[in-house]
């Protein structure tokens, strides 16, 4: 299974790699920008990024791939707010920013990405936007105090949306998520 991690510039992309590649996952970085063509993917994670989407639509090549690859996709902060805008949600300035440690409870608790999962724990944040509106049709899974889609699904798609930091060790499951994502992957 080939599962690149797009580089949207985050500060842990190089931890969605590792974390993918002790998964036995054939990976890779990949630049946002790297041409359709190229991607051959059976999946893909859109990584986190140091940028706000504020005052921009676009992340490289990535709302091509989107359109065009129908694989999977797991987007992780600026990859989930990123998701959120191109299928017409709204993304904005957090109230409260969350950084470090942040208590999660999952709304949809029998939705896949958080098959396995206890009700409520403790997650890595690093965000200064966050989205406020899903997308028409998609499903809030999870939020926290200060954030209220800490986790989006597409309705019909395998696209999923996460507004925390999965890879980092500090997330409680993390691995478990990017696995619940590989199963669906291997569909």
């Amino acid at each position: 299974m080939k599962i690149p991690v797009i580089d949207n510039g985050g500060q842990w992309t190089h931890r969605e790699y590792r974390v993918l590649r002790d998964l036995d996952v054939e990976t890779r970085i990949l630049p946002n920008t790297t041409p359709f063509e190229e991607l051959d993917a059976d999946g893909v994670v859109l990584s986190g990024g140091a940028l706000s989407l504020e005052g921009t639509d676009q992340l490289g090549r990535v709302a091509e791939w989107i359109d065009r690859a129908q694989v999977p996709v797991l987007g992780i902060c600026v990859g989930h707010q990123f998701l959120a805008r191109h299928f017409g949600g709204r993304v904005a300035v957090a109230g409260s920013p969350e950084f470090g440690r942040v208590a999660l409870e999952i709304d949809a608790p029998d939705h896949p990405m958080f098959q396995g999962f206890p009700p409520a724990l403790h997650v890595w944040a690093s965000h200064n936007d966050q989205v406020v509106e899903v997308p028409d049709g998609w499903d809030a899974l999870a939020h926290s105090a200060s954030c209220r889609v800490e986790a989006m699904a597409h309705p019909t798609r395998p696209v999923w949306g996460v507004q925390f930091h999965p890879e980092v060790e500090h997330t409680e499951h993390g691995v478990e998520l990017f696995k619940n994502f590989l199963a669906l992957c291997r569909k």
